[in-house]
């Protein structure tokens, strides 16, 4: 339809943000409001009134808390390892993981960590499968939906075993040892999460903004960097969104990772999301790593711990001067990164990264990134990675709404992305 508009949104814990994209890829227009509970659709209706008609409507949603998920698995160094590398391409936030026979404090512990599902692995396919089985057993006691993705062999017990519960089952996620694959397990995650989890957050009193949600936030900004990596640029993606609560990063390598043979195999497109770093909620936590971290000497710190409890405490405060706001935004995406390349070993494929993105409130608002870009490239661990790529600003927000069209509109989720050209 050459003249039909999306509505795409995104209702996170705070702000509830649009974007009306014409069929062909244009921005149309672009809008925010605070997010409303309990009625998210309030918040929803007022960015529809301000952006006008649209012929269709597509949200993501990270209000609530987004998606916590638990990992139990085998060993931890191959099947909870791998239950947990597929959590990164899924969107969740990993609360907890465990790895072995749960036993009564393992229980406890689990439900202790409140995971909106489980993600039950185990087993490599004909392989052993009594601590699968156990586990199962087990958690068919802890009131949570369970996504199975363990030994095929053992699935149908596992599944009797599993009755009473919600469960979704899919294929294994390490079928073979170091062969692992994450998309099955990925797609059931995301239908337990729109099927069983967001309607239960609270977020609205009938049935129609669970309809409107298609993914959890993460996995639809994760749907736009994957994309953006495969659009022919030399090198990874990636993306760091420093937000007021915690620091997302994503990677997305369009060729195969060169190097060492892993345990477990990293997926191509990756997440990680760090809850003790925001400019907000968490600026406290920015400080005390940086200082941990010799980033920052004394004086400095003594400044910026009383800006960030200022901050703490009156989180929709703006300052005149945004300078302290992006020198902990600074901070938390050097923080963020480090902690991102820890996990990939260094790496983000054979090139390193080709394009650096900037995303967040703080970014986009601001003037000029350039002492932050600076601080980025001058970091002694993220020089060798960040030494050939273009920086960039997610200005216009583009990449949650280029995760939402692409399955649907690819042209104009291709011609959206066209926006983060540097």
């Amino acid at each position: 339809m050459p003249g039909m508009a999306v509505l795409c949104l995104d209702v996170g814990s705070t702000w509830t943000k649009g974007a009306l994209v014409s069929a062909t890829g244009e921005l149309l227009g672009v809008a925010q409001h605070p997010t409303s509970p309990p009625e998210v659709l309030a918040g929803v209706a007022a960015v529809r009134a301000e952006l006008g008609a649209a012929d269709e409507v597509l949200a993501c949603s990270s209000a609530g808390g987004g998606l916590r998920l638990a990992v139990v698995g085998h060993e931890r160094l191959v099947s909870a390892e791998a239950g947990y590398r597929v959590a990164l391409s899924a969107g969740a936030r990993v609360v907890h993981v465990s790895a072995g026979p749960l036993d009564g404090a393992g229980v406890r512990a689990l439900r202790a960590a409140r995971p909106d599902l489980v993600l039950l692995v185990g087993g490599t396919d004909g392989g052993d499968s009594a601590v699968l089985l156990h586990n199962a057993r087990k958690l068919a006691r802890v009131a949570c939906p369970v996504v199975l993705a363990g030994n095929a062999e053992a699935r149908a017990e596992a599944l009797e075993l599993l009755a009473r519960r919600t469960v979704v089952a899919t294929d294994n996620v390490l079928p073979d040892v170091g062969s692992l694959v994450p998309g099955p397990a990925r797609d059931a995650i995301r239908e337990v999460f729109l099927r069983h989890v967001i309607g239960g957050k609270g977020l609205s009193r009938g049935p129609a903004f669970r309809r409107l949600v298609r993914a959890v936030t993460p996995d639809a900004v994760l749907g736009g960097v994957s994309r953006l990596a495969a659009r022919d640029r030399e090198g990874a993606v990636l993306v760091v969104d420093v937000g007021g609560a915690t620091t997302d990063v994503y990677s997305s390598v369009s060729t195969v990772d060169e190097g060492p043979e892993r345990t477990v195999a990293l997926p191509p497109d990756r997440r990680t999301v760090e809850g003790d770093l925001g400019v907000r909620w968490s600026a406290a936590g920015v400080v005390a790593e940086a200082v941990a971290e010799r980033l920052v000497d004394r004086a400095e710190a003594v400044v910026l711990q009383r800006e960030a409890e200022r901050r703490a405490v009156d989180v929709t405060w703006l300052a005149d001067d945004p300078g302290t706001d992006l020198r902990l935004a600074g901070l938390a995406a050097v923080l963020a990164a480090r902690r991102h390349l820890r996990l990939v070993d260094g790496r983000l494929g054979p090139r390193g990264a080709g394009l650096l993105v900037l995303s967040g409130g703080v970014f986009r608002h601001a003037p000029d990134v350039g002492a932050v870009e600076r601080a980025l490239r001058a970091d002694p661990v993220l020089r060798p990675v960040l030494k050939s790529a273009a920086v960039v600003v997610d200005r216009d927000y583009v990449l949650a709404p280029t995760g939402l069209l692409a399955p649907t509109h690819p042209v104009a989720a291709d011609r959206l992305l066209t926006r983060l050209a540097v």
